[in-house]
């Protein structure tokens, strides 16, 4: 169960209690060799979108819809899990994000970047307006960790992403390749932009989400797998 402590809001203050109460049952169940659909490639079943825009099916794969929204997986948060998503980008670059830890189930699309991580989609930050540096690039937990490698592909080309939740540990292997190994508590820069997640613990046990970031950004979701880790 958690420890985390966090305000989303000045009316919304939880206590470390209460979160253990709202998140206090692993959803990633079944045989450790063995992923488990979460997605079945027909419709949106066990999933629900908050915030703008929206996400459909279309040719057994999830397209992303304006933006920025998230959908998330209804049947509850995970821990000691391995999500395993593979994606690819309409474009050369677009952008979008895998969101884990997430403390409570969504009511809108903020709260996800603030207390959650989102393990970022968007090959080439350094694009963007603000110039981004590459702890916002693919791979990385947006704006908190710096990429070990590189190792995405461009579009329309297919990514592979595994994030190993174990414990405090959050582990991302892109195309075979880790790409991120954070420790809750492992420093991390200082917040450049206002829209840069707050900086802080985040729980163990946490829901899990799949971003759509704009009408300019179309990201294809192929498949969308857990297990559990191996005990």
């Amino acid at each position: 169960m958690t420890r985390l402590s966090i305000c989303i809001s000045v009316s919304l203050c939880l206590s470390p209690l209460t979160l253990a109460f709202a998140a206090e049952k692993n959803a990633c169940t079944g045989d450790p060799n063995q992923w488990t659909q979460i997605f079945d490639g027909k419709d949106l079943t066990g999933w629900k979108h908050v915030g703008p825009g929206h996400m459909t099916v279309e040719d057994g794969l999830i397209h992303t819809h304006g933006g920025m929204g998230l959908l998330y997986w209804t049947a509850g948060p995970i821990e000691n899990c391995t999500l395993h998503v593979v994606f690819r980008m309409r474009d050369e670059n677009d952008n979008s994000g895998v969101f884990v830890r997430i403390p409570l189930e969504p009511r809108e699309e903020w709260m996800p970047v603030h207390y959650g991580y989102e393990v970022q989609i968007d090959n080439h930050p350094e694009r963007s307006e603000d110039k981004e540096d590459d702890t916002h690039s693919t791979g990385m937990l947006y704006s908190l960790t710096k990429p070990l490698a590189t190792a995405w592909k461009p579009g329309p080309e297919w990514n592979t992403m595994d994030i190993t939740l174990d414990g405090p540990r959050t582990i991302v292997t892109l195309n075979g390749v880790k790409v991120t190994d954070y420790k809750e508590g492992d420093p991390v820069p200082a917040r450049k932009f206002d829209y840069e997640p707050q900086r802080g613990l985040r729980p163990i046990l946490g829901y899990i989400g799949l971003q759509n970031h704009s009408d300019n950004d179309i990201v294809f979701f192929k498949e969308v797998a857990i297990k559990p880790l191996k005990k």
